[in-house]
């Protein structure tokens, strides 16, 4: 099918959710996709921060093909091998015993969201159940999810949302500490904001939380789907700040393009659940979990369930990380309409003067993949297999189409 033919017949029978990139692609191998009449792209979206490991990666593939010949699903009715291998692995690296598995991030933070609100309903404090998020979050578009998501324009057309959500900015620790009553179940943050326009919590923010969490009893819910799993260098960013979070949402990376996530629960917060309390038919199926084992295997360097391990893709993104920094400010320096430079490792924004679609679109007809959130932000979620010279080249094409879009 040629590329029209594609787009004409999605306009027919697939629901317009989205708004497309003009663009079909039909291959990947590394860092580069390949569109329907083969021409090549650099990719620093990775599928909105998902491919970690590249495309076509051999290793995965096979793994994937090994198992789908011997046994893909089985229902969480019964037994299999490999879901207490994956969650062993996960505890290891963020310090919580256990896993909830599931098919993507949403799902996890839908997962969170209960398991919170079970935590008090089993103390006996049943109207603890309000949350406190923060503006410029996302965790998703689900009903839950997107109760805690702040940008009105998802919000509005589907409320009532789930009541008893406060949203504090990032910036005020002292509105984030008055939010938090003996009523509030949970906060929700993502240590670094990521549709949000790519922003790290400030640190005076971050300290708050673990300061209100700690004194208050206050679950914190560490949201994950896109900074955590080495895109910034850490096996979770929440580690960064010193938190230890009773509840984790996992997404993305963890699958390195096939969909699994998983809810990460404390001790104290998994006591609490009981069989029945939550379900899935598809999470944790030996596909999904066969993968992931491998993904964890190569950002570890490890094949056992151990802490990080320097060898790993995870040492990569922590040698690639601080070379894309410096590059990207090197940008900044040279344009004038990009006002600062934001993320870790390799989680980054461009803050523009105005609007990023120009640039995400110029950028695509140079043959770089990039995207536009928080309508003046250029975010890239390069593959953590990426080299520097391929870091050079996106950054070359940037500059060019900085300079054309500025005139």
């Amino acid at each position: 099918m040629t590329s029209e033919q594609v787009r004409a017949l999605e306009a027919q029978h697939v629901l317009q959710t989205y708004k497309r990139q003009p663009v079909v692609f039909t291959r990947g191998e590394g860092r580069r996709l390949f569109d329907v009449d083969g021409r090549s792209y650099l990719d620093f979206l990775s599928g909105i921060g998902v491919v970690v490991l590249g495309h076509g990666h051999r290793g995965l593939a096979e793994a994937v093909a090994d198992q789908a010949h011997t046994l893909i699903h089985t229902s969480n009715l019964y037994y299999h091998p490999l879901q207490g291998q994956l969650a062993a692995r996960l505890a290891a690296l963020s310090g919580l015993p256990r896993a909830f598995f599931c098919n993507s991030g949403t799902e996890a933070m839908e997962a969170c969201l209960k398991f919170a609100r079970r935590y008090w309903y089993s103390q006996g404090l049943t109207d603890r159940t309000r949350f406190v998020a923060l503006t410029h979050g996302f965790s998703g578009r689900t009903m839950g999810s997107l109760s805690v998501t702040s940008n009105p324009a998802y919000r509005e057309p589907f409320g009532p949302l789930i009541p008893g959500v406060t949203f504090v900015s990032p910036d005020d620790p002292a509105a984030l500490v008055a939010a938090v009553t003996d009523k509030t179940a949970a906060i929700v943050a993502e240590p670094i904001q990521g549709e949000g326009g790519v922003r790290p919590l400030p640190e005076a923010f971050a300290a708050a939380i673990a300061d209100v969490t700690q004194r208050t009893g206050t679950l914190l819910i560490a949201d994950e789907i896109q900074c955590g799993l080495g895109r910034t260098g850490h096996p979770f960013h929440f580690q960064a700040f010193g938190w230890t979070p009773d509840l984790v949402t996992v997404g993305k990376a963890i699958g390195s393009g096939i969909p699994v996530g998983a809810a990460l629960v404390s001790e104290r917060v998994a006591a609490q659940i009981s069989a029945g309390d939550h379900g899935t038919t598809y999470g944790g199926n030996l596909l999904a979990m066969r993968a992931a084992l491998y993904v964890l295997e190569e950002l570890t360097g490890s094949t056992a369930a151990e802490p990080y391990v320097s060898g790993g893709v995870m040492g990569h993104v922590r040698e690639m990380g601080p070379i894309f920094g410096a590059r990207l400010d090197n940008l900044r320096a040279r344009h004038a309409i990009v006002s600062s430079v934001r993320g870790a490792g390799l989680m980054r924004g461009l803050e523009l003067t105005i609007d990023a679609q120009p640039v995400v679109e110029g950028a695509l007809a140079a043959g770089l993949l990039v995207n536009r959130t928080a309508e003046r932000v250029v975010r890239m979620l390069p593959p953590f297999t990426v080299t520097a010279a391929e870091i050079d080249e996106a950054v070359e094409i940037l500059d060019r189409v900085l300079a054309e879009v500025a005139g």
